[in-house]
């Protein structure tokens, strides 16, 4: 088992100490990132009063758009789907004249 990497993460003006696989650490600073963006973001766009709205509204923002995504995909499977048991039913037909 490997050993953990401890890394600081900045979120929102705060320091947040973790331990976490290497493997992890571009991901979490990358979304660090993002999320940091997001609240420059909002707030130059909105009027708004404390760190607590920001956050909430940019972990209502990920979560939409990894809800979408869901949507999306499942989207894509049901059309393949349908497109290959279509083709199925056409290569029978073909295969038993």
């Amino acid at each position: 088992m490997s050993e953990k990497l401890k890394i600081k993460i900045s979120i929102a003006d705060r320091v947040y100490p973790l331990s976490i696989e290497e493997s992890q650490e571009e991901g979490l600073r990358s979304a660090s990132k993002k999320i940091d963006m997001m609240i420059k973001e909002f707030e130059q766009n909105y009027a708004v009063r404390d760190k607590q709205d920001v956050l909430a509204m940019c972990a209502l923002q990920f979560a939409s758009q990894s809800e979408q995504k869901q949507l999306d995909i499942s989207q894509e499977y049901e059309t393949s789907f349908n497109r290959l048991k279509n083709l199925d039913k056409k290569l029978s037909d073909l295969l038993t004249k």
